[in-house]
């Protein structure tokens, strides 16, 4: 029974573990994106939060507990430097987690873990997706009420200049 297991162990002893989630997170912090298996992912996600959370601060203590976890001066550095500032609003939830499916050859779920405010491409989707709206459907049929409108208009026009034409010709 696992009752009161808290992490996976990822089938490591836990020297093996902690230097793997050392590593990843430094390739996180780096890269702003990695793609790995699905269960590494869940236990770099709550290896890296606590770490990002005392990132906000810029204080030299907070920089030597970070650097205890890393053991890396230009992740830190890039750490406080870029990522810290600008995940200083955000409460909390600093990474993603997305599901890719399967890898071809162990069928293993593999999956890409970034950091949120990092990601372009989730931030240029919305506007994308406001542009398939049903406003735009409206805005194409009220193009059409508007071309019918104008015809109705330009047939007005042409009776009532034919009723001029036909009242001249009566004179």
């Amino acid at each position: 029974m696992r009752h009161g297991k808290k992490f996976n162990h990822l089938s490591r002893k836990s020297g093996h573990r902690k230097a793997l989630l050392r590593n990843m997170a430094i390739a996180l912090i780096t890269h702003k994106r990695i793609k790995t298996t699905l269960p590494k992912a869940k236990a770099l996600r709550k290896f890296i939060e606590p770490i990002l959370t005392r990132a906000k601060d810029n204080t030299t203590h907070s920089r030597r507990v970070i650097f205890s976890y890393l053991q890396n001066k230009d992740a830190v550095n890039e750490l406080f430097d870029q990522v810290g500032p600008k995940i200083a609003e955000r409460p909390g939830g600093y990474v993603r987690i997305l599901k890719m499916g399967f890898r071809p050859s162990d069928a293993a779920d593999v999956a890409i873990i970034e950091l949120v405010d990092y990601n372009e491409t989730a931030e240029a989707t919305p506007e994308a997706d406001k542009k398939r709206t049903r406003r735009r459907r409206k805005k194409k049929s009220s193009e059409t009420t508007e071309a019918v409108a104008t015809e109705e208009t330009t047939e007005e026009a042409t009776e009532e200049a034919a009723d001029n034409e036909e009242e001249k010709t009566e004179e």
